[in-house]
């Protein structure tokens, strides 16, 4: 039996080390400078699926998504082997999406076939611009060359497969963006991720914005350069799903629509966030973040679990309103009021759709506007107020 899409469950594994770190990246992420003893990793991530699926029996995956750092670093008979504990200790589903994140310069062929042979059915990209000057901007090790290339071999190797670009860099100007986006549909196959370019606190990026070294597009040229990818994408048949995620209709990342659509996952590895349903609740949980210490916490005790909090009913519901309106297919409003106990303000509702931020359709779902999603944070403080 498959899942339907109100019962989905994902699994998301952290692969937390990098070869270097880029200076807008605020994720959890470490440099290592000795080889990683990935057999000691791997048996560990192997046991904290253990610990997990017993608190979540008879549980049907439905995608799994190795994230990072750079999972693309891992041998391929390393990620075998978390498959391999994955499919031991929950049933994973015949139609499963199982993808796994790579950086251009970690990919090579034989490395991308090996994937394929664990299991691995998705890949996705991190190119992140097309143009060499921006790479080097951005902090990449790869050329647009090696970029395309890597590309080309997903595509060779892997039915589907996605990349991501940041947008709204210094000195980016809408026409550029324009024609770098149109090569890269041109290269995509079925997926995009096209984040715009935002300055995270205690990064470098952030300590040279402010010392007014790096100067990013103003929030009226940052609004055009959203507008510009809304209308391209919709032009050339990649339609957003969800505000910075576009792909061909059916194409959609499943494992991301989990997360957006306040579905169930569990969070393995150092750093790793799951929402679990234990006993009728809802559970919050985040693992430690630091590698080592993740490592000997899950040696000593069966996971590296630090945070494991029950959320209450206006919480499930918040989080299902910031989630779900990032959507394209917007939420149900009926699901909020049975979270949460109460409904919708229908007076916010109806000031909202006249200021042309939500619409609300035929089925009563609530869907946020283009001209609302530059703007979510304010609409959803204000449903949710």
């Amino acid at each position: 039996m498959t899942n339907s899409p109100d019962t989905a469950f994902g699994v998301y594994i952290h692969w937390p080390f990098c070869l270097s770190k880029c200076p807008y990246c605020d994720f959890n992420s470490h440099v290592r400078h000795a080889p990683i003893d990935e057999e000691r990793f791997a048996r560990a991530f192997a046991r904290e699926i253990e610990t997990t699926a017993a608190r979540t029996p008879g549980r049907e995956v439905s995608s799994i998504f190795l994230g990072g750092g750079t999972p693309s670093l891992m041998q391929p008979k390393t990620v075998g082997a978390i498959l391999d504990a994955i499919g031991k200790h929950w049933r994973i589903a015949p139609d499963a999406e199982i993808s796994l994140e790579a950086n251009p310069t970690s990919v090579e062929a034989t490395r991308f076939r090996g994937y394929r042979a664990a299991g691995v059915n998705r890949v996705s990209l991190g190119v992140q611009a097309l143009d060499d000057a921006s790479l080097k901007a951005l902090g990449r090790l790869h050329s647009a060359r090696e970029a395309m290339d890597a590309v080309a071999i997903a595509r060779s190797v892997f039915d589907r497969y996605s990349f991501d670009l940041i947008y709204a860099r210094p000195d980016q100007t809408p026409a550029m963006w324009e024609a770098e986006l149109r090569q890269a549909i041109g290269q995509a196959a079925e997926h995009l991720s096209l984040y715009q370019l935002t300055i995270e606190a205690e990064t470098p990026f952030f300590a040279l914005h402010r010392a007014g070294k790096l100067k990013i597009p103003d929030e009226a040229t940052a609004r055009v350069l959203y507008d510009v990818t809304q209308d391209v994408c919709a032009e050339l048949g990649l339609p957003s799903y969800e505000i910075s995620n576009h792909a061909r209709p059916g194409a959609a990342c499943k494992h991301n629509l989990v997360y957006w659509r306040g579905q169930e996952y569990a969070g393995i590895g150092p750093g790793a966030h799951g929402r679990l349903d234990i006993n009728g609740a809802r559970h919050a949980i985040a693992t430690e973040k630091r590698p080592e210490a993740w490592l000997m916490r899950v040696e000593a005790g069966g996971h590296g679990v630090i945070v494991d909090d029950v959320l209450n009913s206006e919480e499930r519901a918040d989080e299902f309103l910031l989630m779900g309106l990032r959507l394209a297919e917007g939420i149900d409003p009926r699901r909020y009021q049975a979270l949460s106990g109460r409904a919708l303000d229908p007076a916010r509702i109806a000031v909202l759709r006249d200021e042309g931020a939500i619409v609300v359709d035929s089925n009563g779902r609530l869907r946020v506007t283009q001209s609302g999603f530059p703007v979510l944070d304010a609409v959803v403080a204000d449903l949710a107020a």
